[in-house]
């Protein structure tokens, strides 16, 4: 019987990857174990095929026609490969979320999630991205979306949430993530959950 030839295999899946993507160890443990899957990634970043960000994470390079120029790793894509690493839920937060959402163009000095793990921060190019610990009724049994208008909706706060706020999102949302929102999002803060009723119902309602 041939011996596996895990190396192969796991660049293939990198290869087939559209560019931008990140990447862990966690992602590959399908094919062999996590330090065999080390040991790999560590190989392919000496064959230039990806790039390491972080210690265990690494990036297929994206090349912007436009810019003519490789870009750097978007943070949340990042930020996404380390929550799978440690097997964490997390959710942006804060002027993260408020991004995320188109809700404000402003680039966030650091990207901010709640999470179901511990306090952790990370820095790469001059990006900054921080975990914070968060109570289990804000992520747990919570779409990701659901999560994220939750997270939005503090971030702004009650006294600044307008009718453009509301449009947007009721335009943004699919009514499959507008009926489990009204579903999901029962044990908010009471104001929050005012807002998703007025963003998630229909005008007949």
């Amino acid at each position: 019987m041939s011996r596996p030839n895990y190396l192969s295999e796991i660049k293939q899946n990198i290869l087939t990857a559209k560019n931008g993507t990140v990447f862990v160890a966690v992602d590959f443990v399908n094919i062999t174990d996590k330090k065999t899957v080390n040991m790999a990634l560590l190989r392919l970043e000496e064959e230039k095929l990806i790039v390491r960000i972080l210690r265990g994470v690494y990036y297929k390079a994206e090349f912007n026609d436009f810019l003519q120029e490789y870009i750097a790793p978007n943070p949340d894509k990042v930020a996404h490969a380390l929550a799978r690493n440690f097997g964490w839920t997390i959710v942006p937060c804060g002027d993260t979320a408020l991004n995320i959402l188109g809700l404000s163009t402003q680039v966030p000095a650091i990207w901010s999630y709640v999470s179901d793990g511990t306090y952790k921060e990370y820095t790469y190019d001059n990006i900054t991205i921080k975990f914070k610990r968060t109570t289990n009724k804000e992520i747990s049994k919570l779409s990701y979306k659901t999560a994220l208008i939750v997270q939005a909706l503090k971030a702004l706060g009650k006294e600044n949430i307008d009718d453009a706020v509301i449009s947007k999102l009721k335009s943004d949302l699919t009514d499959d993530e507008k009926t489990a929102a009204l579903d999901e999002a029962k044990a908010a803060t009471s104001w929050v959950y005012e807002y998703i009723k007025q963003i998630c119902r229909s005008e007949k309602e």
